[in-house]
């Protein structure tokens, strides 16, 4: 349908198929990590069946995004009846719709458990995974089509666009969203109603809406999880930031590793503008705005908004110095306006519910809500969404259910590899902007990394300034050889050959490189190294002194000679008979943790 003033809209609305039409909604997780687990054939084999038993009708299948609790799936929900599965599997379809769907009988086995309950849990509001959430930014995800327009239509979709297109001038738009509250998600923090503001008041008659969508950081999948369930929201809100700046024109900078995203993005562009939503004179107006994809080859410094423009423009992925800011001279010159996925989802619940509803959550400096992904040694891992200044504790432990086997969790990972480590004595502090900068860390995009007590803290910064290091873009000193300097510390450090006096080496060279380096890639990358032998010196220090033992063993105790341990070593430097304890020559033994992983009676020390 092709929609060419407001009038059209509201009755597109009344038309689009809704769950209420149906008697049962059965909605299947189709988010990448659902979709490696084989929810495609779920859902095809599922359609079947309910096709072989002619009840299309009465029973409608949704293939949707990500519900967020990753580490069940695939999952599958049925409405209204508020029943989640969990772990499905091809072969439990038949019983879901035998059991469920006809005879209403719930199969008890794919509930989820509280690990601290013999009971299971059903629906999804007494899953403690979800209790403490509020979604904002993934509200549409894991509820509807994300690549059926008319799905997002029913949701009240694009009548945020049509508010602001009859209702509001550019400068009221940019209002609402200052007074929102509203800050950069993708690690910064700035403030997106002035940065809007600055594009507006910046002279010329060509501006670009960029969406910054690259999202590199180690274990951060928020953008990729909002794209892929509800990506009208964000070309949404592009549109609104579009009318907002004056700029006619929009890009999506979105790496190629994200497949599925990409194409439900590029989906998504095309049934807009053929609904009237992008190209000429949207809804009767006089504005016209389109938008088309760039596709990144996934460097990490590409998250920065200038290196980002240089690779959009064909050139190598670079960062510029500031002054001007992209605002003032981004893409060719022109003024450019870049917000990253998740900033731009917030936007369109922002204009239909105002200024004040948002900016009544969250905290006194940082409105509304944030969207981490939990990962590591966390027992469900997966999304969460929830409002500012709710507390690590909460979320490691209320939402994400403390570690999987109840070791202690002694640090948490916040911000990826520009951010730094929060220690547990910290873990009741509010999360928000100016808490996490105090503490030297930053909340980055929302990545959000578990680290229980067996975890080598100096191994782990190690593991990140390589990654940082390796993705640096060699345009500044400081950063191309700094970084390069301090890996060499930790890698000394690791193999037991290095000094007390690479210590001072190290923090010397983190502060100087976080001074001087041009871009926050390299004014981030000492991060995780500051913090960590901030929080963590005495596990440097054993590296120094050489007091650490860095090779495994095997307790002849424990061990039961099942083999696992020597048939998983890459080495081969574990020996034994079957059913007679093994022992490890330290010899040759590289610390890589293979063994201590495949061990099934735990006979494996670590150092």
């Amino acid at each position: 349908m092709k929609v060419k003033n407001y009038n059209d809209l509201v009755a597109w609305k009344e038309k689009c198929p809704r769950k209420l039409d149906y008697k049962i909604n059965v909605l299947i997780c189709n988010g990448t990590s659902c979709l490696s687990s084989d929810s495609e054939m779920i859902s095809v084999l599922l359609e079947q069946e309910l096709k072989s038993r002619n009840l299309e009708a009465e029973i409608r299948t949704i293939r949707t995004g990500c519900f967020g609790f990753c580490g069940q799936g695939p999952i599958i929900k049925i409405e209204p009846d508020d029943i989640t599965y969990v772990q499905v599997k091809v072969e439990d379809i038949k019983e879901i719709v035998d059991s469920h769907l006809i005879n209403n009988i719930v199969v008890d086995r794919l509930l989820y458990q509280e690990p601290d309950k013999t009971e299971v849990v059903g629906n999804s509001s007494g899953m403690n995974f979800y209790k403490k959430q509020m979604r904002i930014a993934l509200r549409n995800c894991g509820e509807i089509d994300p690549e059926n327009i008319e799905h997002y239509i029913s949701n009240d979709g694009y009548f945020a666009l049509a508010k602001v297109l009859f209702e509001l001038t550019p400068e009221e738009v940019i209002q609402v969203v200052k007074k929102s509250g509203l800050r950069g998600r993708g690690g910064g923090g700035f403030y997106t109603g002035v940065k809007w503001e600055m594009s507006r008041k910046s002279p010329g008659d060509e501006k670009y809406i960029i969406c910054n969508a690259d999202e590199g950081d180690p274990g951060a999948f928020m953008d990729r999880s909002i794209m892929e369930g509800d990506p009208h929201s964000v070309l949404e809100a592009m549109i609104i930031a579009g009318y907002a700046i004056g700029a006619n024109k929009g890009l999506v900078y979105i790496r190629a590793e994200y497949g599925v995203a990409t194409n439900r993005v590029r989906k998504a562009i095309n049934d807009a503008r053929e609904s009237g939503f992008l190209g000429k004179n949207i809804l009767g107006t006089d504005f016209s705005f389109d938008i088309e994809i760039k596709l990144g080859a996934g460097a990490f410094v590409c998250g920065e908004e200038t290196a980002l423009i240089k690779s959009m423009e064909g050139h190598r992925g670079e960062p510029q110095k500031k002054p001007p800011f992209p605002s003032q001279s981004g893409f060719r010159g022109k003024p450019s306006n870049v917000n990253n996925v998740e900033t731009f989802a917030n936007i369109p619940s922002i204009i239909l519910k105002g200024a004040e509803w948002y900016s009544s959550i969250g905290t006194e400096k940082s409105k509304g809500t944030k969207v981490f992904a939990l990962a590591g040694q966390i027992r469900n891992n997966g999304l969460v969404e929830v409002p500012m200044g709710t507390t690590f504790r909460e979320i490691v432990y209320d939402i994400g259910g403390g570690h999987p086997n109840g070791k202690d969790i002694k640090a948490i990972q916040i911000g990826g590899p520009s951010g730094g480590v929060i220690t547990k004595e910290y873990f009741d502090m509010s999360i928000d902007y100016e808490s996490l900068l105090a503490m030297g860390a930053m909340m980055g995009s929302g990545g959000m990394i578990i680290m229980d007590e067996d975890t080598d803290m100096v191994q782990i910064a190690k593991f990140y300034l390589e990654f940082t290091q390796d993705e640096s873009c060699g345009k500044c000193t400081p950063c191309r050889i700094g970084t390069k300097r301090m890996y060499e510390i930790l890698e000394r450090l690791v193999n037991m050959e290095g000094s007390p006096e690479d210590l001072e080496r190290l923090r010397v060279l983190g502060e100087n490189i976080k001074n001087t380096s041009l871009c926050g890639l390299g004014q981030t990358a000492p991060n995780p190294v500051l913090s960590t032998m901030k929080y963590f010196r005495e596990e440097y220090e054993a590296y120094a002194y050489r007091t650490k033992k860095t090779k495994y063993s095997i307790d002849p105790k424990l061990c039961i000679g099942c083999t696992k341990c020597a048939r998983n070593c890459p080495v081969s430097c574990i020996e034994g008979s079957v059913r007679q304890p093994h022992y490890i020559d330290e010899s040759k033994c590289i610390a890589c943790g293979a063994c201590y992983e495949a061990c099934p009676v735990n006979a494996i020390i670590k150092p």
